[in-house]
């Protein structure tokens, strides 16, 4: 009986040496509150003022085709579903209210406003065009 309690002990000592533990990780929470605020929380500001006017002088009916994208360097990327919409969208903002947008959103450093085709939503329906989060 002594033959298995040997073999047993030296399995056991293999064991240890073989494995190792994996360096302590340091807590991501202090990290991503300094991103946030750093980052996230001074771009949500910019883009929720120009948001805001937006809603204001561009029609609700023509709000629900487009969405913006991005706030880059003074120009906001607004993003249109259909080519239809596109130009009639183009055609309001050549009408006056880009001149608007950029009195209004100068603070957010809002300079110019590009127009380009595409989509932020997967369905065809009208419900379909809300931003969800699965």
């Amino acid at each position: 009986m002594a033959v298995p309690d040997r073999e047993f002990v030296r399995l056991q000592r293999l064991q240890k040496v073989r494995q190792f533990a994996p360096p302590a990780a340091e807590k991501l929470g202090g990290e991503m509150v300094s991103f946030f605020k750093h980052c996230v929380e001074k771009r949500q500001t910019k883009l929720g003022k120009i948001a805001e006017a937006w809603q204001q002088l561009i029609e609700e009916g023509l709000c629900a085709h487009c969405a913006l994208e991005s706030l880059h360097r003074g120009t906001l990327t607004v993003v249109v579903d259909s080519s239809a919409h596109l130009y009639q969208l183009k055609q309001v903002l050549l009408g006056g209210v880009e001149k608007q947008l950029k009195v209004v959103c100068k603070s957010a450093g809002l300079k110019k406003v590009v127009l380009k085709p595409g989509r932020w939503y997967a369905g065809e329906g009208e419900r379909d065009r809300k931003v969800t989060f699965e």
